[in-house]
């Protein structure tokens, strides 16, 4: 395998990891993986997953960790949508990694930095980056 297709293969395997993990992680909420207390289950079901964003956005005021909880779940949707599909990549890629960003130091500060390092956060974030840079937007490949 060339370096060109060993390439294009390591984009195709990040963008399918990243893509399928946000939608997993929403998919969970809505108890699409099975009810709360199933195996494998983290959740189950939106008010399950609630209780975790509260404590995940321990300094959010409590009216507002509901608003917090819907748009990371909608950016989730969207951005693992957009990575599977190729649409706006580069964009989605550059927004994964923010929002997971945004996780490591949620997580970090709620549970201390083990947390996020367990849940390979910061692979993420790093994964997101590499696949932004991979991926220039259209007018920095005219000027090549």
């Amino acid at each position: 395998m060339n370096d060109s297709a060993f390439v294009k293969c390591a984009q195709i395997v990040l963008r399918v990891g990243l893509g399928t993990a946000f939608l997993s992680a929403s998919a969970d909420r809505f108890g699409l993986w099975g009810p709360n207390g199933a195996p494998g289950v983290s959740w189950g079901d939106w008010s399950h997953f609630m209780v975790y964003a509260s404590k995940l956005n321990w300094f959010t005021p409590a009216p507002l960790v509901p608003i917090a909880a819907g748009i990371a779940t909608a950016a989730e949707v969207v951005f693992g949508i957009a990575l599977l599909t190729g649409i706006y990549l580069r964009w989605a890629a550059l927004g994964s990694a923010a929002l997971l960003g945004i996780f490591f130091i949620a997580m970090a500060g709620a549970s201390g930095i083990k947390a996020p390092l367990d849940y390979s956060v910061l692979s993420g974030l790093g994964g997101a980056f590499l696949l932004a840079a991979l991926n220039p937007p259209p007018e920095a490949k005219l000027n090549q």
